[in-house]
This record gives C-alpha cells, structure tokens and sequence, in this order.
C-alpha cells in the first residue's frame, strides 16, 4: 500500500465537515503529523500543478509534513484562549516556511478577525505543543484525504483539522476581484471560522461585503470579497445558507 494509501485509510471513514461545498458535521479527528521529508513515494510519476506565485506542488501529495517550531505571541486581548499549529505538506515547493507561518499568524491577529469580538485570543505554538486545532497546507489529493470527501479544489475543515488546499493558495480562484493575498487571509479566516463554530453564510444584497462565511471560492454572487468577520470593528454576517458549486471541478 502506498503512503497515500495508507493516508486515505486512515481518514476515508470520516465525513467531511465546514468544507467549502460539503457542510457535514464529523467525528473529530487530527491527523498524526510526520516530521520526516517525503521518501516512500516516487514522485517522478505524479501530474504537477502548474506554477503561480513561485509554487511547485504534486497532484498527490506524500503525505508527509512539515511542522515549524516554535510559537507566536498571543492575538487578542481577552477570551478563550485557543492555540493552534501549522503543517506544510513536504512535497510543496516554493512555499517558505517562515512566509507561510507569517500569514497564518498575521491573518489570524488582525483585529478584524477572530480576535476582533474579544470572545477569544489565538496563539501559534510548535510540534509538542498543547493544541486546539492544526492548520495544514496540503497537496489537492491529500486535501481529499485529510478532508474525507474527493473535491480536489475547495479548502475544507475536519474535526480539528483546518485544511488548505495548495492549488488555493497559489492560484487564487477565477474573477475573485482582489489580489492574492486578501484571497488567502479569506481562505484562513474562513476555514478557521467553521474550527470555531461558524456556519456558512450567503451574500445579503448585491454590492455589500461578502460575509467572511460565505463559499467565495465559490462565486461572490454579486457581493464583493471580504477576508474578515469584523472589517470595521463590528462583527459582520450574511443569513445563513449555502451556495451550490456550479463548475465541474478538476482540482486544478
């Protein structure tokens, strides 16, 4: 059995949750994180994504990971306080670390995120660290594996399993109508929005801000992106629903 065999054995009995396209509730389960770089798996066979923003990335994935040491200062100012870590799939290229781990941590501090409502402080911390979630970068098929359910393309949450997909990261989604990097802090957000309890959302009306919990990645309907639940200090919501993906995906 292959690495990713082994990966989707592990995983495939879970249903996937808080995903972009599919809204079902799991079990909670995190994945066990491997340290080592990929080597079980020949990668010479595998259809790479093509390039965006520097990054280089396998189809499938090893499944094997990633993780940078050491912890981050506390975000917020009072509330729970919820630590998390940060996974990079060994296989992605292109990716630094310290970049990736920046993003993370400057998205997830903001005052116009999660910390914004001072219900909850959120705080980074290494490998061995007490966690309450683990935030991973992965290849589009170990996605489906960590996620429970093939789709190649969204980003998705399992349990307490926050999973980004890399082909996301690099590529950003057509007519999003903002530059990469809102579109990231959205993908962070959002995934770790459901982590924390939040539904989906639709668009209010035509030309208002997106809710940070409505599917972006899917279609704006006629709102306009938005990465952030407290954009001006005041916590911002659409009704709750959810939109149907209207592309056959490739997981391009």
């Amino acid at each position: 059995m292959t690495v990713r065999g082994i990966l989707a054995v592990v995983v495939g009995a879970l249903v996937v949750a808080g995903c972009e396209a599919h809204p079902v509730a799991p079990p909670a389960v995190t994945p066990v994180p491997v340290l080592a770089p990929p080597t079980a798996v020949s990668l010479s066979s595998r259809k790479p994504a093509p390039p965006s923003a520097g990054i280089t990335f396998p189809q499938a994935g090893s499944g094997q990971w990633i993780l940078p040491a050491g912890e981050g200062p506390i975000a917020g100012q009072t509330g729970k306080l919820v630590r998390y870590r940060v996974a990079v799939e060994a296989d992605i290229a292109g990716v630094s670390q310290d970049e990736f781990v920046k993003a993370v941590e400057s998205t997830l501090a903001d005052p116009r995120g999660w910390t914004g409502g001072g219900r909850r402080r959120l705080q980074r911390v290494g490998p061995d660290g007490p966690v309450d979630f683990t935030l991973y970068l992965a290849t589009p098929e170990t996605r489906d594996a960590l996620c429970g359910r093939p789709d190649g393309y969204t980003s998705c949450r399992n349990g307490n399993s926050v999973v980004l997909n890399v082909a996301r990261w690099a590529n950003g989604v057509p007519g999003y109508g903002a530059p990469l990097t809102i579109y990231r802090q959205y993908m962070v957000t959002h995934e770790v929005g459901h982590r924390l309890g939040r539904g989906h959302e639709k668009c209010p009306v035509p030309g208002a801000l997106a809710p940070v919990m409505q599917q972006q990645t899917l279609g704006l309907h006629g709102c306009n992106p938005n990465p952030w639940p407290y954009p001006d200090g005041t916590q911002y919501s659409g009704p709750s629903g959810e939109y149907a993906d209207p592309i056959p995906r490739d997981g391009s």
